[in-house]
């Protein structure tokens, strides 16, 4: 089993712990990633944008002229996308975006993640991260510590006093176990955890 060194908050080495084999040490799919990233991005389109076809556009009810005589071309309805304040021609319309992924995917392409932070040495495991209050320095000293400046914090659960920490630390953000996805643990550079949290992994992703 692959082992990594606990940290503290001032980055000093106060232990070690194993690493699950099936979920921090696998071979990275990178396919599967991609798939359930583009899964993951298409999810948050809204899909609602919408344009008015000459049918849906309010007025042009009458022929503007009639068809002959005039020495004008025939006009029909003045909501002609020809014409000024017209309908759109082929306009787009609301739809859904959203892609479905195999539970098994999902967890194959978190396993990956994991896997693939382990072994490039971006995961830190803390022995605890705790804050009476928040304070945003006190956050900023304890990246630095570990060296981590872009970074996605992994708690056990919600924490208001370091979410509200971390909030105004570029390039840093918090997480819960359960709202943890591949695409955030892929924009940030390394991932942070407590012991806690990583346990909670181990026994969601077991």
């Amino acid at each position: 089993m692959p082992k990594i060194d606990v940290l503290d908050v001032k980055g000093n080495v106060v232990g070690d712990v194993e690493l699950s084999e099936g979920i921090f040490g696998i071979e990275p799919n990178e396919h599967v990633v991609h798939e359930v990233v583009v899964a993951l991005l298409a999810n948050r389109r809204q899909g609602t944008r919408s344009a008015l076809t000459r049918s849906e556009v309010r007025g042009g009810g009458r022929k503007p002229w009639r068809q002959k005589g005039t020495g004008r071309a025939r006009a029909g309805t003045i909501r002609s996308p020809l014409w000024k304040g017209g309908g759109v021609i082929f306009a787009p319309k609301s739809r859904d975006y959203s892609k479905k992924v195999n539970k098994k995917v999902k967890a194959l392409a978190m396993k990956s993640v994991f896997s693939a932070k382990a072994q490039e040495n971006e995961l830190r495991v803390l022995n605890q991260l705790v804050m009476d209050a928040p304070k945003t320095k006190e956050m900023i000293a304890v990246l630095n510590n570990i060296n981590a400046q872009k970074a996605l914090i992994v708690l056990p659960e919600n924490n208001e006093a370091i979410i509200r920490s971390a909030n105004n630390i570029p390039k840093v953000a918090t997480t819960t176990v359960s709202e943890l996805n591949v695409y955030d643990m892929l924009k940030y550079d390394v991932l942070i955890m407590t012991q806690e949290a990583l346990q909670k992994i181990e026994e969601v992703y077991a």
